[in-house]
């Protein structure tokens, strides 16, 4: 159940970053932000997972500026596997990456919390 949770609040993240950010665009319909939160989690889960450790020593040193850059280049794969996802350049890419971590985020915390 907190797996579908997640996925629904990054689909949501996603469509709240199309609206803001531009450079962003999703073919319209709910499956399409589904799929892409679904890749964009199993991106993350595993070759994330990967890069994160393999950053770690570099991520101290830039105050964990360097996940960021992590995560730019998780959307920036989950846009080359996606057909219905398009990121224009890196700096979408980049605010894209932000906005869809801090919302998803903050979805699951409030979605997730345990009274």
């Amino acid at each position: 159940m907190r797996f579908l949770i997640k996925i629904a609040a990054v689909a949501l993240a996603v469509w709240v970053t199309t609206m803001i950010v531009p450079g962003i665009q999703v073919s319209a319909g709910l499956r399409n932000y589904l799929v892409i939160a679904l890749i964009l989690a199993l991106i993350n889960a595993t070759l994330g997972t990967l890069l994160k450790i393999l950053t770690l020593p570099l991520a101290f040193l830039s105050l964990g500026i360097s996940l960021l850059v992590v995560n730019t280049a998780m959307l920036l794969i989950t846009d080359r596997l996606s057909e219905s996802l398009t990121i224009t350049g890196f700096w979408s890419a980049f605010f894209g990456a932000i906005l869809i971590s801090i919302i998803s985020s903050m979805i699951t915390q409030i979605t997730t919390k345990k009274v």
